[in-house]
């Protein structure tokens, strides 16, 4: 039998308040996307979660990819106010590690593409991801040609390691709650593991000169 062909939202679904439909999509993709990962995620349930019509994802978003990658830009653009130009790298990381209080989709989101990482085509963040780290490699770069870092750092390793550290309170929480014994979703102990995550870059030279 062929397929049915897709229904096209009706015109009182086109007229609704956009801007406030895309909002109720993104809000349900994040949910979902966070819960599930890219993979394992349904534009199906996320319409559900968003009480709209499923064809209403493809007329805003063109599908999942476009969601997804609609996603990735409203994250970069909270990156951008959570960490304006001029933050000294500790206050950097230890914002980053903070977010898990305030948006924690965004850490679960990046904790899901590399479990669900198949390679480089199948990864539909890489390009704006790639060019917002790098920006961060060249900091951290710069923090090495001025005499503050180490020479036998390498920075691109360097940046996977203090990101991976300001994500642990989401990617190894069974670990904090065995060798900190406590909550590791706690809003204390979030606080003083960001402190310390700042502490740590102070430690190894990232303090503003």
């Amino acid at each position: 039998m062929p397929s049915k062909p897709r229904r096209s939202p009706k015109p009182h679904e086109r007229q609704r308040d956009p801007d406030h439909t895309r909002k109720l999509i993104l809000d349900a993709a994040a949910a979902e996307f966070s819960a599930h990962g890219y993979v394992g995620a349904r534009i199906r349930a996320i319409a559900a979660r968003a009480g709209v019509n499923q064809q209403l994802i493809s007329y805003y978003f063109d599908g999942k990819e476009g969601l997804y990658q609609a996603m990735s830009q409203q994250w970069q653009q909270r990156q951008r106010e959570l960490v304006p130009p001029g933050t000294p790298l500790p206050e950097q990381l230890r914002r980053y590690a903070l977010e898990v209080l305030h948006n924690p989709e965004g850490p679960r989101l990046l904790a899901w593409s590399g479990l669900q990482y198949t390679g480089p085509d199948d990864d539909p963040d890489r390009a704006s991801r790639t060019r917002q780290l790098a920006d961060s490699v060249d900091e951290l770069r710069a923090v090495q040609e001025s005499g503050r870092l180490p020479a036998e750092v390498d920075p691109a390793c360097l940046l996977v390691m203090l990101m991976a550290a300001a994500m642990a309170t989401t990617t190894l929480p069974q670990v904090i709650e065995g060798v900190c014994g406590t909550d590791p979703k706690s809003a204390g102990f979030v606080e003083h593991f960001a402190d310390q995550v700042a502490v740590l870059a102070r430690l190894i030279g990232l303090e503003p000169a």
